[in-house]
This record gives structure tokens, C-alpha cells and sequence, in this order.
């Protein structure tokens, strides 16, 4: 008999574990990969951006599938508690741009070893290797786990099997199959933080593939052609759309749009100049070309942006590349510089949810007490991590959602079950 099964070891269920056994009493990790921790193991290109610095209401903006839902949770174990308790561990950390926090050695693995030792020095039962079939329930109760290897009596579960983006770390679904079988909603789940793919003619013959823009506004259309969302990031052309953090950030609204207006094509546009008004490009413009009227447009526009996309831009306004400026129709020039500030196409969806970053959709937040991690329909179930409907931009934020109701659900869950 275990107080406590937690089931899942990435960062949710490794701290829900270190959190549970910190209260004493027996608790097992279960996992059914050979390793733990995997996700955190690659997570920021295998540096681990462990959390985020910024405050509360700029870390919930940057999670916007209910990120809200995380403001009682923020007040038992939040951003600084993360950075307090691996630099109390010796993993000293470092802030980055817009907030982001790293090991100073640049190591997940440093990242991972502490949660491990951790888990070690509070005594938790580790079993890998092991997939869980299904809750054991006797009425409204959950009394244990039914394994490969057997069941497992517990007073209490932590559901904390991540969702169904990179299926390698073993997050292959598993959860939302626990969770409906103890009678919870599971919303649509759907791929963020992923490529969005385009059949346009200018990306189907790979004449940008590779190209990357710097710091430019790429928006989502609705229906009515305002923006939806708009992310002033870099963005890359690849062979099959758009990629890029403002393309990874933009992603999850694209597919929000499709459902909205109920059709596969969406619009979005990029702003090459999102600092400068049209009025002031325009006379920019101008004056670099007046500068060398007799030479060509492209070599009198050059350095005004990448020189693949300046010429991609010149041909669809019609321009030749060689033309001067005394030969330039006014018509033309005024199109080529609205498509800097605004160009338009349309894209068709995005990569599938196994090759995004973050799995939208989850477990029904409206079901779980935010304060606890508590199912609202069993005492001693309870969920933390990617299994929950709660999906955050890349930087920090879903790792800090993660570890922050991971510690609440551990908490909180070898709490009932102690009683």
C-alpha cells in the first residue's frame, strides 16, 4: 500500500513525487520508458530553459490556454520557488531574453540529475519500464493502479502523463484514457507551438525555403481580415509553410481560426517593418531610389531587407530587378512597399500534434480545483502538467506550468491521503 502513485515522470510528475514523498510516506513513480525525465532532457535545445522570470499577469499572458487557471497554484509554488529551489540544489541559473531562465552550465542534464537525486534522497519507489493499464476504482474511490506487472494499492493518484506532442519522451496520450475513465471531459486535442504548413505556389517551388526574416509581425486573419493574433519574433520559410518562434507562437490560433470560420484556408500576413508606419517606409523608400535613379531597383534597395525576399517581392508586384527608378511605374512601387508592410497568403493547417512542441486540449480545467490539482468527481485524484487543458508559448512557461502544478497536485494529493 502507497499513500501516493504518480503516474508519468517528466517535470509535472517528478515534482508532483518530490513534492509528495516531502511529506512523508510511501511513494511510487510509476513511468513507462526506460528513462526519466526525458522531456526535460531536450527541452531549450538540451539547455533547459527550466522557467521564466517575468511577473505573474506576463507569464499567465504568455500561457493562453488558461493560464488563468494557475493564479491559486502561483500562490503555494510559483516562478521564483522553481528558481529557489535548484540554486538551494547547487544548479546555479541565468535569466536570458524576455525573462528566460537556464542552468549557467547550459546542461538539462544538470537539471534533471537534482530531481532525480532529489527523488532518491525522499525515498520514492521508481519503476520504469512499466505502463499502467487503468485506475483501479471501488465507487467513487480510486484504490489503486493496474499494471503489466501487477496492481498497485495507493490512497491517492497523480495523473501526470504529459499529452501527446513528442510521443519518443512517452507521452503517447495515456492520461486522457485514465481521465475519462474516472468520468472526466477531455477538450479537443490539437498540435501548438508547430510548424503551420501552406500550399501556396511560392512555397510549393521552395523559392524561400530557408530563408529567415528577423523581427518581423506575422498575424493571423480572421475572417474580417483584422488580426486575430499578431507575433513580432523571427520567422523561417521552410519546404512545407512557416516555421520560426512568431510561426510556433502564431500556430495554435491558426487552428483556432480554421475552427472558428469553418473552412481549412486562413490568412495571415507579414510585416517586415512592424516599427515604421507605411507613410514613413514610403519615404524611405523613395529616397533610397532617388539617391541612384539610373541604377537598379534591387541594387538601389539593397540592405532594405534580405535580398531573396526583396527580389520575391519586386517579381509579384511585377517589377523587373533591373529596372531604375525612372522606369518605375508610381503603381508598382506602391504595391511592392504595401507587401512590406503587408504581405498576404494563405495557409492550410499546421504539422501534426506528435510534432509539436505542446499538446493543446487536455483534461477540463473546469473539472479540477485550481488551489489543489483535486479532481472535482474523486477526493484522491488528482492531475498536473501537459495532461490538463492548460498549453503555454515556448520560453519557459510550459516547463514553470508543469512544475508548479506538479508540486501542488504532490502536495497536496500525500496530504488526503495521510489524513
Amino acid at each position: 500500500m502507497y499513500q501516493t502513485i504518480v503516474i508519468g515522470g517528466g517535470p509535472s510528475g517528478l515534482m508532483a513525487a518530490i513534492s509528495a514523498s516531502a511529506q512523508g510516506g510511501k511513494v511510487l513513480l510509476i513511468d513507462k520508458k526506460d528513462k526519466l525525465g526525458r522531456k526535460l532532457q531536450i527541452s531549450g535545445g538540451g539547455r533547459c530553459n527550466v522557467t521564466n522570470r517575468l511577473p505573474y499577469e506576463e507569464i499567465i499572458k504568455h500561457i493562453p490556454g488558461n493560464g488563468k487557471f494557475l493564479y491559486s497554484a502561483f500562490n503555494t509554488f510559483d516562478n521564483e520557488s522553481i528558481i529557489a529551489y535548484f540554486e538551494k540544489r547547487g544548479v546555479k541559473l541565468k535569466e536570458e531574453d524576455n525573462g528566460r531562465m537556464f542552468p549557467v552550465s547550459n546542461n538539462a542534464k544538470d537539471v534533471v540529475d537534482t530531481l532525480l537525486n532529489n527523488l532518491r534522497d525522499n525515498q520514492v519507489e521508481i519503476k520504469t519500464n512499466l505502463a499502467v493499464n487503468h485506475l483501479i476504482l471501488d465507487g467513487d474511490t480510486i484504490i489503486g493502479v493496474d499494471t503489466e506487472r501487477g496492481v498497485f494499492h495507493c490512497q491517492s493518484v497523480i495523473i501526470a502523463t504529459g499529452g501527446k506532442s513528442v510521443p519518443q519522451t512517452g507521452s503517447t496520450g495515456d492520461g486522457y484514457r485514465f481521465a475519462e475513465q474516472a468520468g472526466h471531459t477531455i477538450t479537443e486535442l490539437f498540435p501548438t507551438e508547430v510548424p503551420i504548413t501552406s500550399s501556396e505556389p511560392f512555397i510549393k517551388s521552395k523559392v524561400l525555403q530557408g530563408l529567415s526574416l528577423q523581427n518581423v509581425a506575422l498575424s493571423v486573419l480572421r475572417k474580417n481580415g483584422k488580426p486575430a493574433i499578431t507575433h513580432q519574433m523571427d520567422m523561417l520559410f521552410t519546404h512545407f509553410g512557416v516555421s520560426g518562434p512568431a510561426a510556433l507562437r502564431c500556430s495554435q490560433f491558426v487552428y483556432k481560426e480554421q475552427q472558428r470560420q469553418k473552412k481549412q484556408d486562413i490568412q495571415m500576413t507579414i510585416d517586415a517593418f512592424p516599427e515604421e508606419s507605411l507613410h514613413d517606409l514610403t519615404r524611405r523608400v523613395q529616397e533610397m531610389l532617388k539617391e541612384s535613379p539610373d541604377k537598379s531597383i534591387k541594387n538601389s534597395l539593397k540592405g532594405l531587407v534580405h535580398e531573396r525576399y526583396l527580389l520575391f517581392l519586386l517579381e509579384r508586384a511585377g517589377i523587373e530587378e533591373t529596372t531604375s527608378y525612372h522606369h518605375l511605374k508610381r503603381d508598382a512601387l506602391s504595391t511592392f512597399i504595401a507587401s512590406l508592410k503587408q504581405f498576404q497568403f494563405t495557409v492550410n493547417g499546421t504539422l501534426s500534434i506528435e510534432k509539436a512542441f505542446v499538446t493543446g486540449g487536455g483534461v477540463s480545467v473546469k473539472e479540477i480545483h485550481p488551489a489543489t490539482m483535486q479532481s472535482k468527481l474523486h477526493d484522491n485524484l488528482f492531475f498536473c502538467g501537459e495532461v490538463l487543458d492548460i498549453h503555454g508559448y515556448t520560453g519557459g512557461y510550459n516547463i514553470t506550468s508543469a512544475l508548479v502544478t506538479g508540486y501542488v497536485a504532490g502536495l497536496n494529493a500525500q496530504k488526503a491521503a495521510l489524513l
